[in-house]
């Protein structure tokens, strides 16, 4: 096991929770548009609402299928503190990027006009804009503002974000003190978990990876409930 840090340092936990996954977008590019998911997957809640932390602060992007993803992690299991259940804060700046043009194309047709990527799972290189909208370095600076300012606002709490897969692999660069580039390399899942530990000592602060994309309901029955 590590070592736990010393008593010096403060330690602000972030549980970034990407939303479930959506089902009626046709088979097109959604990106940055506000469009349902589907969270009847009642297994995948079961198994993860008891990893997520009691009392944590509670953030998620403005989009609708965030605010479905945590109203649904809410009602599988008990997160009410003091008899009161969480309240969820909408940011704007923890929204998936704003892909302008692309956003409604056909994504197979998309996907297949363009030169693949090694090592990336996402539409195109961080630095590209598509038409009238953001390239994904443009999205990593405003995630990286608003992981910034609620680190400090809830320095030593916990914080539950549920967001969407751009902006956990912006987080993720973050932590590595990666290029936005590198975040691409990541696969984040509906639903999964990925945790990143901020630090803050006298002498500086960083961030420690916890884990990347984990989905504790696999290996479990559907319906079942999580292991024992």
């Amino acid at each position: 096991m590590s070592a736990s840090p010393p008593s010096s340092f403060v330690r602000t936990r972030w549980w970034w929770v990407r939303h479930a996954p959506v089902r009626g977008d046709g088979g097109r590019i959604y990106g940055g548009a506000d469009i349902a998911c589907d969270c009847g997957d009642a297994h995948v809640f079961s198994a993860l609402a008891p990893v997520l932390p009691r009392g944590a602060v509670w953030v998620a992007s403005h989009l609708g299928r965030t605010r479905q993803t945590a109203e649904a992690l809410w009602q599988a299991g008990d997160f009410t503190v003091d008899g009161s259940g969480p309240r969820l804060t909408a940011l704007p700046a923890l929204a998936e990027q704003n892909l302008g043009a692309w956003q409604g194309q056909d994504r197979a047709r998309f996907f297949a006009e363009r030169q693949p990527l090694a090592a990336s799972y996402w539409f195109a290189p961080a630095d590209e804009c598509p038409p009238g909208g953001e390239s994904f370095s443009d999205l990593s600076a405003r995630v990286g503002a608003a992981i910034a300012e609620l680190t400090a606002e809830h320095s030593g709490r916990d914080i539950v974000a549920v967001a969407h897969g751009g902006t956990i692999r912006a987080a993720l660069a973050l932590a590595l003190n990666l290029p936005p580039q590198g975040g691409l390399a990541f696969a984040i899942e509906n639903c999964s978990l990925t945790r990143l530990d901020h630090y803050d000592g006298p002498d500086g602060a960083g961030w420690r990876v916890g884990m990347v994309n984990a989905q504790p309901w696999l290996g479990a029955t559907e319906g079942a409930g999580p292991a024992a």
